[in-house]
């Protein structure tokens, strides 16, 4: 600045260069030329919201005085002497976060948070402990936190496997949630990673040797499952200070935080969590030390001239209450696309089905998607926790309606429900409710030509549901195959409006009309018209042809007959070569073919031959394995 006072200074920064001394800086380099925002990053899609939890904020140790909160809250077992026995034994911050006993029980919290909230979708965590010393005793606690858990598991699998009761409490709840996961829980691995001293105790070697940490790093960027070739078991890493910037692990979704974090540091260390991963919706940050008010001081940095905080800084962490809040919101706006068309929703086959009626508008359904859908993105962030529990009978019916629409309207490619969308807290949720009910069967929806389809449909009660069952049946049908024949399949779909616009709303003989359609369905193209040609394979190039003869004479129809039977010879000849249909040039030239065949039959407008012959080539490739 003193060799150059005259140039100008620019700065690309994530955070103040000059951390508590934003003034400063901005009297450095200026006023910004430009932001990107956090909100902005997130609206990107570059970057996933953080949420902050607090699990002991009552327990922040700021000094002797706090410690009888801190011993009251996690040895609340104990009696007023043993806990006194504790408090002189631990008489320092540093002490009371490093004892053994603590570490073990907030271990014990943390794979319970990590195993219920974190690891269902297959993410990993960091814990972030207050020294080396407390990292090691983590490492150990967690193991046998973990090694406890699967022995209860396993004594009372057959329980935790069957029925539940409506008044399970939250342990059951969580045991019985766990146990279809032990094996997994049971690989669980962990690993402290910490930095090396010349006078560490021996025990800190396996830590702190950087080949190991090398590959505790690699085996942690792997996604997580038992150990096998590309996944690993190991869930979470313990640090200090390392691996607190620049480790960027896309599966990383939670930040334990048991020691204190200020300004940057903090601010850094939480962006661990944000990078995007798929169905990561969100980074979580739990906190055991209390550094709400650290967090408010880091923000601080960002404060304005007027002592306000940058919008964009309160955007770093935004509080978990801010999602069980959006829940009653999200849960009526889905009620309401029913309500306000006259549907009550409600646990009933009645209602169920008056909704999924109402969603048969493709408009009204994707808006019901759309809702549905940030409720369950929302919902999935507080599980497990109890302000959930409200929801889940709701949750339940909405997934219900949505699995019975996608098979009634075959939405998805087999037409059931697609659990991809969704994170596996709330699929699991959803298919436990659904098996309940016997409607969640792992076949997808019947096909019109399936030889059990009539026994399907005489067993639905519903005149309304039947036909409308029969209807879109017909209808995913006739899509698969339109492009195999389209005149015929286009006229099968005019039939099918025909019959509903005719009847209207009279559901009984609308289903005995469609059970007829289906039946002619079913039999296929057999008549030939007096053609004599195959129904199969060249009536569906004479449909498309003789819909585009240009004029009649007394020998046209038996003119395009004999084009159609040279011309799809001609194409059974060309198409014969292996691999013809990965070859856009031979393409081209079967084009060029079909366009030729036609010109010279004089039976076409010149202008009408380039679309003829694009869609005869279509017809060719729908139809190859019949050719």
């Amino acid at each position: 600045m003193g060799a150059l006072p005259n140039a100008a200074r620019i700065g690309f920064t994530g955070t103040p260069i000059i951390m508590g001394d934003r003034k400063r800086t901005l009297e450095i380099f200026g006023d910004y030329l430009d932001r990107y925002t956090l909100a902005e990053s997130e609206a990107d899609g570059s970057t996933v919201q953080i949420l902050y939890e607090g699990r002991t904020t009552d327990a922040a140790v700021r000094g002797a005085s706090r410690m009888d909160e801190v011993f009251y809250r996690w040895f609340a077992e104990l009696s007023d002497e043993q806990r006194a026995t504790l408090q002189q034994k631990y008489a320092t911050t540093a002490a009371v976060l490093e004892a053994p006993e603590l570490i073990a029980a907030k271990a014990r919290d943390i794979l319970r948070h990590y195993i219920a909230t974190v690891m269902p979708d297959g993410f990993k965590g960091m814990i972030v402990a207050t020294s080396r010393q407390a990292c090691l005793r983590y490492h150990e606690a967690l193991r046998d936190t973990r090694d406890e858990l699967v022995g209860e598991i396993d004594r009372r699998r057959e329980e935790l496997l069957g029925p539940a009761g409506r008044s399970a409490d939250a342990e059951e709840s969580f045991l019985r949630a766990a146990a279809p996961q032990v094996e997994l829980i049971r690989a669980l691995e962990f690993a402290p990673v910490i930095s090396g001293d010349h006078n560490d105790p021996p025990d800190y070697a396996p830590w702190t040797d950087k080949a190991r940490q090398s590959a505790h790093i690699d085996r942690f960027r792997l996604p997580l499952g038992t150990a096998g070739e590309r996944r690993s078991p190991l869930a979470l890493l313990i640090v200090k200070s390392m691996l607190l910037t620049g480790f960027d692990v896309p599966q990383a979704q939670v930040l334990y935080l048991d020691r204190l974090i200020q300004q940057a540091e903090l601010l850094q260390a939480v962006a661990r969590v944000n990078r995007t991963a798929p169905k990561k919706s969100y980074g979580l940050t739990v906190d055991y030390y209390g550094v709400s008010s650290q967090l408010t001081e880091a923000l601080a940095v960002y404060a304005g001239a007027d002592g306000q905080l940058d919008p964009d800084a309160e955007e770093a962490l935004r509080p978990l209450t801010a999602e069980i809040d959006r829940l009653e919101p999200q849960r009526q706006r889905v009620r309401q696309l029913f309500v306000q068309h006259g549907v009550e929703p409600a646990l009933t086959t009645e209602a169920v089905e008056a909704c999924v009626h109402l969603l048969a508008d493709e408009r009204l359904r994707a808006a019901f998607d759309v809702a549905l859908r940030s409720l369950l993105r929302t919902f999935d962030t507080v599980l497990p926790r109890p302000e959930a529990l409200g929801f889940v009978d709701d949750v339940s019916l909405f997934g219900e309606i949505q699995v019975r629409t996608r098979r009634r309207y075959r939405d998805t490619p087999d037409g059931d429900f697609d659990p991809r969308k969704y994170n596996e807290k709330v699929r699991r949720l959803i298919d436990e409710h659904v098996v309940a009910l016997d409607l969640s069967r792992r076949i997808p929806p019947l096909r019109v030509t399936d030889p059990t389809f009539g026994d399907h449909i005489a067993g639905i009660v519903s005149h309304r549901a039947r036909a409308s069952e029969m209807e879109h049946a017909a209808r995913h049908h006739i899509r698969e195959h339109l492009d195999e024949d389209p005149a015929h399949y286009g006229k099968l779909s005019e039939r099918i409006d025909e019959i509903l616009d005719r009847l209207e709303e009279r559901w009984e003989q609308i289903a005995l009309e469609l059970e007829g359609l289906i039946v002619e369905i079913n039999a296929g193209r057999r008549d030939d018209g007096g053609t004599g040609l195959d129904p199969a394979t060249e009536l569906p190039f004479h449909s498309q042809m003789a819909e585009k003869v240009a004029g009649s004479g007394p020998d046209t129809a038996e003119q395009v007959v004999t084009l159609t039977r040279g011309l799809v010879a001609e194409v059974r000849r060309i198409i014969g070569v292996v691999g013809f249909w990965e070859n856009p040039t031979r393409q081209d030239d079967l084009r060029k073919a079909i366009k030729r065949t036609l010109d010279d039959s004089d039976l076409f407008t010149y202008d009408s031959l380039d679309e003829l012959a694009v869609e005869l080539v279509a017809l060719a490739k729908a139809n190859q394995h019949r050719l």
